[in-house]
């Protein structure tokens, strides 16, 4: 496919040889009229010649032969390699006695070229996957934090204060936990932090949850993943809210928390963007400032999953509005 500067396409090929083989013109006076130099109009001219109309299309600039290129077995062993020792380039280059330079392109070539990309328990590559439509798949997440006392804790006092260091005597406040809800094609959010993570108190945050979705242009949920915990795989209150949903029950691997991973990545960029962006003098405090902040996330904030698009774009009824 031509790029966007080039002088000649398909059709400007074809009229040069028009002008020239047809019209009888000098190559040099029609080069002039098309943009292009000498030596260009005399290449297509010659493709021409010798291949017809087929020469006047792109073709690829891969070389026909390539002497010195990488055995399959050696490329083979290089991926195994990678997978089995989860090293980097110039690590592997040692083993193998190759350039890293070579190795770097190897696994590039074969999408083994960054570790973050691999599956460490196991090696494997980590498949991303994208549902098709909004509220196809719903993924539910909890996040534990710790609890604020009144006054703020060490982020507003600091560490080597003696607010922080008498606090290390008292009881201790416990967690907070926050529940999170994705949605797997658009990623808009919605989330809330609760004194626990008991069945019932996951069933009203998914009816909440469901009418938040429904407010940005989600009517239904058809289904929602969750990890294994008892709460979601034996709470009776869990399974009324998704039969009252119409939504069925979907649960991630054992020990795969990527298949989960829309919402285990949510969960960080909360925790620094919203649950840590400040120091909060109470936990009240720090609830009633999330829906600010899920408001910029799901209005504002670009995702590069999403071509650089805030979640909101992504609805199909998309009101359009970014108040």
């Amino acid at each position: 496919m031509a790029h966007r500067n080039a002088r000649l396409t398909l059709h400007g090929r074809r009229l040069l040889i028009q002008r020239v083989v047809t019209d009888h013109r000098p190559v040099a006076h029609v080069v002039t009229e098309l943009g292009c130099s000498r030596a260009t109009g005399y290449k297509w001219l010659a493709r021409w010649r010798a291949e017809g109309d087929t020469g006047l299309h792109e073709r690829p600039s891969t070389a026909h032969r390539l002497p010195h290129q990488t055995s399959p077995e050696l490329e083979a062993r290089v991926c195994a390699l990678r997978t089995e020792l989860k090293r980097g380039p110039r690590r592997l280059a040692s083993l193998l006695d190759m350039p890293a330079s070579t190795v770097h392109a190897l696994l590039t070539r074969h999408g083994l070229h960054r570790l973050t990309w691999l599956d460490r328990p196991t090696g494997q590559l980590i498949r991303r996957y994208e549902r098709d439509r909004p509220g196809e798949l719903i993924h539910v997440d909890v996040k534990k934090i710790g609890r604020l006392r009144d006054g703020g804790g060490w982020r507003v006092h600091g560490r080597d204060t003696l607010e922080h260091r008498q606090a290390r005597y008292r009881t201790r406040t416990g967690y907070a936990y926050v529940h999170a809800a994705i949605d797997d094609h658009t990623r808009l959010a919605y989330a809330e932090i609760h004194p626990d993570e008991k069945t019932g108190t996951c069933a009203g945050f998914l009816h909440r949850a469901a009418e938040h979705f429904a407010r940005l242009g989600i009517p239904a949920i058809e289904r929602v993943m969750t990890d294994n915990a008892l709460a979601y795989r034996r709470g009776h209150a869990w399974r009324d809210a998704l039969t009252e949903l119409g939504a069925q029950a979907r649960f991630t691997r054992r020990y795969r928390p990527q298949t989960n991973g829309k919402a285990e990545r949510f969960n960080p960029t909360m925790a620094d963007e919203r649950i840590y962006s400040r120091p909060f003098t109470n936990g009240q405090d720090r609830a009633d400032a999330l829906p600010g902040r899920l408001h910029q996330y799901n209005y504002h904030r670009t995702h590069t999953a999403l071509g650089d698009q805030p979640p909101i774009n992504r609805v199909n009824n998309d009101p359009g509005r970014y108040s």
